[in-house]
């Protein structure tokens, strides 16, 4: 196995990691080693990310093609319609 050699830590970093490996009831060290394994695992993708966009992109398929308006659309509308207010227009909101 390699080693690793981490330098120049902030303090702060290094006190957080101590307390979260305490709380584990492992080393520092182990709590690193842990801590790198999880974030690296699955090709180092976050799996709560790599979940958020498999749900986005389902909810993209099944939503898709409802003509519904773009966000472009909707602010230049809004814009419009605030100013129409401001303008005192009222009568066309």
């Amino acid at each position: 196995m390699a080693t690793l050699t981490v330098r120049n830590l902030d303090d702060g970093i290094v006190r957080r990691l101590r307390i979260r490996a305490a709380e584990h009831g492992r080393s520092a060290e182990a709590e690193h080693r842990e801590i790198l394994r999880t974030a690296l695992a699955d090709g180092g993708q976050n799996p709560t990310r790599q979940l958020a966009a498999e749900r986005l992109e389902e909810f993209r398929r099944r939503t898709g093609g409802r003509g519904s308006a773009s966000g472009a659309d909707l602010l230049r509308d809004t814009r419009a319609q605030r100013l129409r207010s401001l303008a005192g227009d009222d009568e066309g909101a």
